[in-house]
């Protein structure tokens, strides 16, 4: 193996123009293999740690209530025994955390939209309040100044929201002003409490255009629950990866305890309630997710993300392939002369077959092994540059306002593999051909 680098080695010198052109594009197409898994990445955890902030845990226990065929309530009773026999079931678990459901109508003295309300106990969220930050005056209008606006501590104070900046914007309103919160109660009539913006957040992209935080007793109040009622248990695992597998457990062992489920329907709870209000039941049946089938709506981003950077390496891959191709048959027939000369004094085809693949291979190395590094570096420097994003509409998809980019080993690993693996299949046609000379035939020719 030693002969055939030394002599690969000294070929690709000899063509170093050629050799330098084929480096930098396979580290170029490498480089931008690195970056859009990076971007992708990227995004999925941003959407993990977005979810499992403002919608959900990482595996969530849920449910309806219905006191007749044609209700659907996003309500659990017998809350407080429940959250023990689940905290007994998980040992994994890392926390959990209660929170309240609904879907409303917000109405300020300017405007009114619908949103899910979610009532927390934020001396207990402690995710959420590293997730949160809070916008500052300058962001939310022209003129503001550089202070944040509210405490988020307030949340813990009875009649207290808090907004995203586009809903305050929407809302017209600032911290301190007073929104009216609306909604039908389970006896049928419509029930509104008023609350005061005790704080506003910087959005989440499209997460935060609906929900917005208030404590749990004023989710109550607006419905009428009791006080051992809760919307959903969230619980937080050691490590996320385990989600579908705890799920699934935590499924079988609430089925044996007694308990009634519902079908696991991969969406968020708000998709459920015609489909629960068509069912012929009463009482109360739990509905078990995990954090993405609560942003199931969201899986398009990553997916188009996904599918636009597959035809666009997809594309380069072609375009490289036909290169390396194209220079390996210009290589063969400049030294056809050359592979005679060595086939004549001993060595055989399979031989020369490994050399031409053994230059390939190591073209191929350096070329993704440069691409990779400067793909990986270029990644994380624009990850730590925390680059702010001004269009919404990019906000919105990936989730954002900072660009976020996540790169790992494997990732750089399998991309060089990728484009080295090409490099090699581009060059097997012109190697077999080399390997298939005639001594005679390849000494005595010509040009």
């Amino acid at each position: 193996m030693g002969l055939y680098l030394t002599i690969a080695i000294r070929n690709l010198l000899q063509a170093r123009r050629r050799t330098a052109l084929l480096v930098s594009a396979l580290a170029g197409v490498t480089m931008l293999l690195v970056l859009l898994m990076a971007l992708s990445h990227g995004l999925t955890e941003t959407m993990i740690r977005s979810a499992t902030a403002v919608t959900s845990g990482h595996v969530n226990v849920a449910g309806f209530t219905k006191n007749k065929a044609t209700d659907a309530w996003p309500v659990l009773h017998g809350l407080a025994a429940l959250r023990q026999e689940v905290a007994g079931l998980v040992p994994e678990a890392e926390s959990l955390v209660v929170r309240d459901r609904a879907w409303a109508k917000v109405i300020s003295d300017r405007s009114n939209m619908y949103v899910s309300p979610t009532g927390v106990d934020v001396r207990e969220e402690e995710r959420l309040r590293e997730a949160l930050v809070l916008a500052k005056e300058r962001e939310y209008k022209q003129g503001g100044r550089d202070e944040v606006l509210g405490d988020l501590a307030r949340l813990a104070e009875p009649r207290t929201a808090v907004l995203f900046a586009g809903q305050a914007k929407r809302l017209a309103v600032e911290v301190g002003d007073m929104v009216t919160i609306t909604a039908p109660t389970g006896a049928g009539r419509t029930n509104t409490v008023d609350v005061t913006v005790v704080a506003i957040a910087k959005d989440f992209g499209y997460l935060s255009s609906w929900v917005i935080f208030l404590t749990r007793q004023d989710i109550k109040d607006l419905y009428q629950y009791g006080e051992d009622t809760g919307s959903v248990i969230q619980i937080y695992l050691r490590d996320p990866a385990q989600s579908e597998l705890v799920m699934g457990r935590l499924r079988e062992d609430l089925k044996r305890a007694g308990h009634e489920l519902m079908d696991h329907e991969p969406n968020p709870f708000f998709f459920k309630f015609e489909r629960v209000a068509g069912e012929d039941w009463t009482g109360q049946k739990l509905d078990l997710t995990v954090w993405s089938d609560e942003v199931s709506y969201l899986k398009w981003i990553v997916t188009a993300l996904d599918a636009l950077s597959f035809v666009l390496v997809g594309i380069l891959m072609v375009i490289i392939a036909v290169g390396i191709t194209n220079s390996m048959w210009i290589a063969v027939r400049e030294r056809t002369r050359e592979v005679g000369t060595v086939r004549a004094i001993g060595m055989r085809r399979r031989q020369v077959l490994t050399l031409f693949l053994v230059e390939a291979l190591l073209l191929g190395l350096m070329g993704t092994l440069l691409g990779g590094a400067l793909g990986a570096g270029l990644a994380a420097g624009l990850d730590a540059a925390r680059i702010h994003i001004e269009t919404v509409a990019v906000q919105v998809v990936l989730l954002s306002d900072v660009l976020n980019l996540s790169v790992t080993a494997g990732q750089v690993l399998w991309a060089m593999a990728i484009f080295t693996l090409l490099t090699a299949l581009s060059a097997l046609g012109p190697a077999v051909r080399a390997a298939r000379m005639q001594p005679v035939t390849a000494i005595h020719h010509a040009g």
